[in-house]
């Protein structure tokens, strides 16, 4: 039974926001639900939204599909599949004739045991988000498993549905022949990656976006490889790579919308967690008092879960500085989050990261950054600032602005990791691109100087480069978003522009010069976008990119010609036998492990929506 928490709401037109004091509320039942999300449109005679009479007429299949597939797709993205199917009961007062669950049915699990798992970093691996502690997403050669001559040849080796979810946005990870990813609904699953059968399956409070990390830790009943999970209710998790039984659970932020979606790093018997929240969506209320979140770097034993240090990226706390105008009480400064995943320097023992914006002012020197930290007391070490005064939350997208600090404030936070790399000459830089559209190369050895800076788009809330690159010995490799926005007429709904977005860059790491450019491909069906949103991966003589368009293409290193083209969009036949369909490609980038790329499909924010894993290989072999 799901637990009773006391919530919060917040209303932007007919989007509710629901928040507890652990973070997004799973709310009671239907007709819970239908008061909190539905009722402000459906019984207030709002344009276009059919009364409850009506509702009742239809069958809860119909509800759903309009929920899923329909005019409400916007509006309940940000639910549970379990959740949308308890309003179709509600306001039709029928049942579906089959439950949905999140657990595997016994036909989907494997018979042995399968992978290696004695020692699973040994073998072809993709570890976390960036595959090492550099965040390079290039995969060598011999790990990667095929060459790029073979490119050509890849097929279809097997599809894994998610019952229930309208996005698969979790970058998966690859070890000891199992692939870790999670989900919408906080399932965690181990999946074979030679089948696609389950070993095992892990439920986390909240939703996981952030990649899983394997690393040997050291318990009292002896050594075991652990599976890293972080959640969108702030939860740190370990748990048994084996066989998914729990080790600990920390709550690395008390903060009520605290989250964590970077994958955590795992180096010498530490964890490193970046922390972030949702603050800035509830910010776009008049009622809120807006903001006060910090954004945080932890460090956790990695066998016990027990804090070493955190260190905020802003050193002061938020205090009272104005009021709106209609009375609420606001703060800052605030914000600074850590979206994506750290990056570890054993050289100089220090941790890098890129931070967010300010959610209010006064603005923060610590927003739009790249910081370092020293990995053993967590002390910043330096902080390079990339935008100024970037003090946003969702109120500055809306027409009233009222908790809109900056008006002119344009959203430019890093949601792309640092990527730490060496040069041809022998120096060393760290290299990110920005919402903005600028890709910066910064010296780590010289607290943070400036090395290059290049323009690939005009950048943007949804633009410039969105989740990160991939940098092999002398490129980086950048894709970029810049998706257009269309406003749906007599709705807030927005529907992705087909002509805007999108193009592959690559750069030389030594001076940012551009080698080549490879131009979006055309859009032509609904929800559709030529933006490249998603994170990059590389291997020798290739580089994969994701498509809001729901394609994912490789391109050759050289000049950027297409190499490979597969459609993941439209209906999937899985091992698990759960329906699955492929959408949009965004947030979460391809593996490239042990022969196999392996990707997930399915965005519904910005595009189609999808619930399937893909793995593709050599002639499907």
């Amino acid at each position: 039974m799901r637990s009773r928490l006391r919530s919060i709401r917040y209303t932007v037109g007919c989007m509710v926001f629901l928040f507890s004091s652990s973070g997004p509320i799973f709310a009671e039942d239907g007709p819970t639900l239908y008061k909190q999300l539905c009722a402000s449109c459906h019984e207030t005679g709002t344009d276009r939204a059919p009364g409850r009479d009506a509702l009742r007429a239809m069958s809860p299949e119909r509800v759903l599909a309009a929920l899923e597939k329909g005019a409400m797709l916007s509006m309940a993205a940000g639910r549970t599949g379990v959740e949308r199917r308890d309003i179709a009961e509600f306001v039709t007062g029928k049942s579906f004739a089959q439950a949905l669950s999140t657990t595997p049915s016994p036909q989907a699990m494997c018979r042995g045991t399968g992978g290696d798992f004695a020692n699973p970093l040994a073998g072809p691996i993709w570890n976390g988000w960036g595959v090492n502690t550099a965040n390079t997403r290039y995969q060598e050669g011999a790990q990667a498993g095929f060459t790029a001559a073979e490119v050509a040849r890849l097929k279809p080796k097997w599809a894994f549905g998610f019952p229930g979810e309208l996005s698969a946005d979790a970058q998966p990870t690859v070890a000891g022949g199992r692939v870790f990813v999670g989900t919408q609904s906080g399932t965690v699953y181990a999946i074979d990656a030679a089948s696609g059968c389950v070993h095992w399956s892990f439920q986390a409070d909240a939703a996981v976006r952030a990649a899983v990390s394997i690393g040997r830790v050291e318990t009292r009943s002896g050594p075991r490889f652990a599976a890293f999970i972080g959640d969108r209710s702030g939860h740190v998790y370990a748990v048994d790579g084996a066989n998914g039984v729990l080790l600990w659970n920390t709550k690395v932020d008390g903060f009520v919308f605290a989250r964590v979606t970077g994958s955590p790093v795992f180096h010498d018997g530490r964890l490193y967690v970046g922390v972030a929240s949702g603050e800035e969506t509830a910010g776009a209320t008049a009622d809120y008092e807006c903001c006060k979140f910090r954004g945080s770097l932890v460090a956790l034993n990695a066998a016990t879960g027990q804090q070493i240090w955190k260190t905020y990226t802003i050193s002061e706390e938020a205090r009272p500085t104005t009021k709106n105008r209609v009375g609420t009480q606001l703060w800052g400064p605030s914000g600074a989050p850590i979206w994506s995943s750290p990056a570890i320097d054993v050289q100089r023992n220090a941790i890098y990261v890129t931070t967010g914006n300010n959610y209010s002012g006064p603005a923060t020197t610590s927003s739009d950054a790249f910081m370092a930290f020293d990995m053993d007391s967590g002390k910043i070490l330096w902080s390079r600032q990339m935008t100024a005064a970037d003090a946003w939350n969702t109120s500055c997208r809306l027409p009233d602005q009222i908790n809109c600090t900056e008006r002119d404030a344009p959203d430019f936070d890093f949601a792309s990791p640092p990527i730490l790399v060496t040069l041809p000459n022998g120096r060393r830089a760290l290299v990110a691109g920005q919402k903005s559209g600028m890709v910066h190369a910064l010296d780590p050895d010289r607290e943070g100087r400036i090395i290059w800076q290049e323009r690939v788009g005009k950048g943007g809330i949804n633009g410039g480069v969105q989740w990160g690159s991939a940098a092999d010995p002398t490129n980086v490799y950048v894709a970029l978003s810049d998706i257009g926005r269309i406003p749906v007429p007599n709705s807030q709904a927005t529907l992705p522009d087909p002509e805007a977005g999108g193009g592959l860059f690559a750069l030389r790491l030594d001076n940012g010069q551009r080698v080549w450019r490879a131009a979006p491909a055309p859009c032509r069906r609904p929800r559709c976008s030529p933006a490249q949103s998603a994170p990059v991966s590389a291997m020798p003589g290739v580089v994969f990119s994701g498509s809001v368009d729901g394609h994912l293409r490789a391109y050759s290193t050289t000049n950027g010609a297409i190499l490979w083209d597969v459609d993941t969009v439209g209906p999937h036949t899985t091992v698990n036998g759960v329906p699955a369909q492929g959408g949009s490609l965004n947030v979460a980038g391809p593996a490239i492990s042990g022969g196999t790329v392996i990707v997930n499909s399915g965005y519904v924010q910005n595009g189609m929506p999808g619930n399937v894993l893909l793995a593709f290989s050599v002639d499907g072999k």
